[in-house]
């Protein structure tokens, strides 16, 4: 690992500290198939605990997805204001999926976690094989934000392609 200047942003230096595990290009398409989806199961999971407030409409009682994703977005925040725009439409999709999903998996009985759980577990193993490819652990084993940081890492580079800054 190299050093890095004490003068970049937080979340320069983030993104720079995650990419240096991310480097092999099976690992890179791993995570760009893995990394939403396992931030796609989690919120599946959370929204699948629902809390003892009616909302508003159909969207029936508030869910443990909404809150968690709010504290989310407030880390994204702190780092970069404008990161955490992309992030807010792809937590709002996984939202979206999950509401459907669940409305169209109730007749099947079958709930929504368990699908998640299931995916979630093949996304990590996913994970996991493409980071013994690279020959280097995931970041997150050194320290937990960077499980945050990895869908941040992959917002970042579509923001570089269509030319926004983050």
């Amino acid at each position: 690992m190299h050093k890095t200047p004490k003068h970049m942003r937080k979340i320069e230096r983030l993104l720079l500290e995650y990419g240096e595990s991310h480097q092999n290009p099976t690992n890179k398409m791993v995570h760009w198939i893995c990394v939403p989806i396992i931030f796609w199961t989690i919120t599946a999971m959370l929204w699948s605990i629902k809390l003892p407030v009616e909302l508003p409409n159909e969207f029936g009682k508030l869910n443990v997805a909404l809150i968690a994703l709010t504290l989310v977005l407030f880390y994204y925040i702190s780092l970069s204001p404008a990161l955490t725009f992309g992030m807010i439409l792809f937590s709002a999709a996984c939202l979206a999926l999950s509401y459907q999903l669940e409305i169209m998996l109730q007749p099947t009985g079958f709930p929504l976690w368990a699908l998640a759980l299931i995916v979630f577990v093949l996304a990590w193993i996913g994970q996991f094989w493409g980071h013994s490819v690279e020959g280097k652990k995931p970041s997150f084993l050194k320290d937990l934000q960077f499980l945050l940081i990895g869908p941040a890492w992959l917002m970042h580079f579509i923001y570089k392609k269509i030319g926004l800054r983050y």
